[in-house]
């Protein structure tokens, strides 16, 4: 018999067994249509009756013992528990308990499960914002308060400076800015304000604390006034937008928005990451929102999962650009500009400290024939800053600036530095000299930073060591003094540390250390400023000695201090061996 013919009679044979057994299969369940379901539960009861007690008790045996598997120990242990149940009422009430119990320990296990699967989904399911995003709802537009009198507010007019009067605004927005205590614009103001309300593509170079934020969010308010048919009414369709790369900024401008716009009925929120995606989550879903204020990274999580559409956008702000395109976040604004309406559609707004040409290249790749506006240093933040280098030794710094703060001339006090390693190692020497300083720096929790400022704003804290990625999101008024410990790397970064004091009209003090070390970027400096950088040697009472420490204060970062760390032992780092473990000695050398 050959190979092909064998295997033809094997596929024979399972054919006619498997037309065998459907066909019993569909016989037996006819037969069972026509019999009662009560009859068959009793002929199956009869069977389980039959077996005998010797039998019972050897199925609990095999069941205590686990012996059997298989097909034959599941058939003894359903005939055991059916033989118990017919014949021992009371050993089924037992069994019935011992299953009622074994239940819920169950629920426990997965009680405690529960809670932590929540935690990550969030309290928010998909299933509701869609619901919330397809439901065909138009709320009402927001009251606007009229009823304030503009005839209380009243200022000289002054040569040279230009008042909130002169730029015909609403009633709303000049309440708040009486509220605020606004009397004359800043440059950057005096030169925008006409521009931005009529329309028009800025590109504009202010340094920070110029007061550049009330610019463009005074005309995206008069713009909302003007038109009230263009304030949305759905919800997730945003009117203006404003772009920034840090946390703490975005907080900042949404606070300024909702102070300026509060007699505006304007509808503002701050999407950025780290914290508070469900609060971010229910303002955008619970009602539409004229104005959201967002870092790059959140606000496109938000737009793929479909919670924002930016088609609806009018106005948008690219603020701080330099600082975008150094931290870059510029591969993520292009994206989002794609989400936006076309060019000639929506109205763009950029400002940044520094207009250099790639920043400006940027600003002709997002909007067409953008009007360029400068405000020289001369008539910005330098004015009210007094700007002091001290050219002095490495080992001097912490002479000089421990005399500096004992001195009590200054009240809030921010210190610079480049690294965080370098923020923590001064927190540190401070703290034995009995200075409590708080450090912020981009590793610092959400939560924590958040804490920090807000104690730094109430006056609970008054020191504040920051390196210069924490350091351009503290919007903090009267700050007396700005440290610059180390030079920065970076001419840019000189501008927006000082920019922390002197704000607003205030006067302030900026003292930058020179050192052998740091001292190559002042030139830069000078340049990007305009002007020289004087250099005087510090007062003799500045180089009194340092007292020893009193304060026994533990490093937060014990291997910097048991000699485990790389700044103890050496290049090498490491940790040490441990118990009593002594070096053999070494192999001889080979020699040929």
């Amino acid at each position: 018999m050959s190979i092909k013919s064998f295997f033809k009679t094997i596929a024979t044979k399972l054919k006619t067994v498997v037309v065998k057994k459907d066909s019993l299969s569909a016989s037996s369940k006819q037969s069972n249509k026509g019999k009662n379901p009560n009859t068959q539960n009793s002929s199956k009861k009869t069977k389980n009756n039959k077996q005998g007690p010797n039998k019972q008790q050897n199925n609990k045996f095999a069941n205590n013992k686990n012996h059997q598997s298989g097909n034959k120990d599941h058939n003894k242990k359903q005939n055991a528990k059916q033989s118990n149940s017919s014949q021992n009422p009371n050993q089924k009430n037992k069994g019935e308990n011992k299953q009622q119990n074994k239940p819920n320990n169950q629920p426990k296990k997965q009680q405690q499960k529960k809670p932590q699967q929540q935690a990550d989904k969030g309290s928010i399911s998909r299933e509701e914002i869609a619901k919330a995003l397809q439901e065909e709802k138009f709320f009402a537009i927001p009251t606007v308060e009229l009823s304030w009198d503009a005839s209380e507010f009243q200022v000289p007019v002054v040569d040279d400076k230009k008042r909130f009067h002169d730029f015909d605004l609403p009633n709303p927005i000049m309440h708040a800015i009486y509220d605020l205590g606004f009397q004359y614009c800043t440059p950057i103001q005096a030169e925008t304000l006409d521009k931005t309300m009529s329309g028009l593509n800025v590109a504009g170079k202010a340094q920070t604390g110029t007061g550049k934020t009330a610019a463009f969010l005074i005309s995206i308010l008069k713009r909302m006034l003007i038109n009230v048919e263009s304030r949305p009414v759905k919800i997730g369709r945003p009117a203006a937008l404003v772009l920034a790369p840090t946390r703490e900024l975005v907080m900042q401008i949404q606070k300024d928005a909702e102070a300026l716009g509060k007699y505006c009925g304007l509808r503002s929120v701050a999407v950025f990451g780290g914290m508070d995606y469900d609060k971010q989550l229910k303002t955008v879903i619970e009602t539409p929102v004229d104005l959201v204020a967002a870092t790059p990274g959140r606000l496109l999580d938000f737009c793929r999962n479909h919670v924002l559409d930016l088609r609806g956008v009018q106005t948008i702000v690219i603020d701080e650009a330099d600082r975008m395109l150094d931290m870059g976040f510029i591969p993520d604004v292009r994206r989002i500009i794609r989400l936006l309406p076309y060019q000639n559609m929506r109205q763009t707004l950029l400002f940044s400290a520094t207009l250099n040409d790639e920043v400006m290249r940027l600003a002709q790749q997002w909007m067409p024939n953008p009007v360029q506006v400068s405000v020289d240093p001369e008539h910005g933040t330098v004015d009210t800053i007094s700007q002091l280098v001290y050219p002095i030794a490495a080992r001097e710094k912490f002479t000089v600036l421990y005399n500096i703060l004992k001195s009590e001339k200054y009240g809030r006090t921010i210190i610079f530095r480049n690294r965080k390693r370098d923020c923590e190692e001064l927190v540190y020497r401070l703290a034995r000299q009995g200075i409590i300083a708080e450090m912020l720096s981009g590793d610092v929790d959400q939560k924590k930073r958040c804490r920090i400022l807000e104690d730094f704003r109430s006056g609970k804290v008054n020191l504040v060591v920051a390196t210069d990625v924490a350091g351009r999101g503290i919007h903090v008024d009267d700050i007396s003094l700005v440290v610059n410990y180390d030079f920065p790397y970076e001419a840019d970064d000189y501008i927006h540390r000082i920019g922390r004091t002197g704000r607003a009209g205030t006067m302030g003090t900026a003292v930058s250390f020179a050192c052998e070390d740091e001292s190559f970027t002042i030139p830069e400096i000078e340049t990007l400023l305009g002007e020289p950088l004087h250099c005087q040697q510090p007062a003799e009472e500045l180089f009194a000695e340092v007292p020893e420490p009193t304060a026994n204060v533990p490093r937060k970062n014990p291997a910097n201090n048991n000699g485990t760390g790389a700044h103890a032992r050496g290049f090498g780092g490491g940790r040490k061996p441990h118990g009593n473990f002594k070096r053999g000695p070494r192999p001889p050398k080979k020699t040929n």
